[in-house]
């Protein structure tokens, strides 16, 4: 691991240009540009807000804010645009990166670095326009917001963990790819972003608390709609799971490396 921190850092300018130069490939013929990143998410939030809110609104005690179901999305939202970007992003990383793996000598372990710097450059933007939402509906942040690059490094380990081992096995597995859509669609369903969780019956609380994801939303939307301090005990099992996660992905990664050129 050491080694690998090592390289990371005597290749950090490339790290740096290469997602300069990828923000800058996915929006080159965009009029819009990098709003894309924040309108998208946006553009789902305001769908389930306005098809959602009168059912859900009801549902979330001790917030009196007209806008609290749009709140309780949003800060969901900020969370899992972050996991999704991550882990899809990491799932073709090398099939995506193949020609470049192959006729370029560099640290391929750079790759996931600027996949991750990519996708919370995309979050950071969110993230500003979210809070410049809040502030208009009258939601002010409070020094609760403190805890966020805690529970962003979590949420990015964990992301990363398990983006690269699906990675691995997509570059000699291709039907990967397509059954994560699948799940990462479920997946969303049972995560408590659109509804509250205290509105399912009891058989489905287990379902809720085995999802990883729980733990890290929950922590989101303690930050960003209550205001106060999320539940420490869980996520600190979860930061001990993503690490564990992170390490056995680059493991798999630095095992692999040579056999997955010759696949590519």
């Amino acid at each position: 691991m050491g080694d690998l921190l090592s390289a990371v850092w005597r290749y950090r300018h490339f790290i740096t240009s290469s997602v300069r130069n990828d923000l800058k490939a996915r929006f080159a013929r965009s009029r819009l540009g990098a709003a894309w990143m924040i309108l998208q998410p946006l553009a789902q939030v305001a769908i389930y807000s306005v098809v959602l809110s009168r059912v859900m609104g009801a549902k979330l005690p001790g917030i009196t804010n007209e806008y609290a179901y749009s709140i309780y999305l949003m800060s969901g939202m900020l969370a899992w645009s972050l996991f999704l970007e991550v882990v899809t992003r990491s799932l073709t990383l090398f099939v995506d990166n193949g020609n470049l793996m192959k006729k370029i000598f560099f640290p391929r372990a750079t790759l996931p670095f600027v996949a991750v710097g990519s996708a919370l450059v995309s979050n950071m933007l969110l993230f500003v326009a979210t809070l410049a939402i809040f502030a208009i509906v009258g939601h002010p942040p409070t020094l609760a917001l403190l805890w966020l690059p805690l529970l962003t490094a979590v949420l990015v380990a964990f992301s990363l963990g398990l983006g690269l081992v699906l990675g691995v096995v997509n570059v000699f597995v291709r039907d990967v790819g397509q059954v994560m859509t699948v799940v990462f669609q479920l997946w969303f369903w049972i995560t408590p972003i659109v509804y509250m969780p205290n509105i399912l019956p009891g058989g489905f609380a287990r379902v809720i608390a085995a999802n990883p994801m729980y733990y890290v939303v929950k922590a989101y939307q303690d930050v960003l709609l209550n205001g106060r301090t999320p539940d420490l005990v869980p996520l600190a099992w979860m930061a001990v799971g993503s690490l564990v996660l992170l390490g056995m992905g680059f493991v798999m990664f630095r095992r692999a490396a040579p056999e997955m050129v010759d696949v590519l």
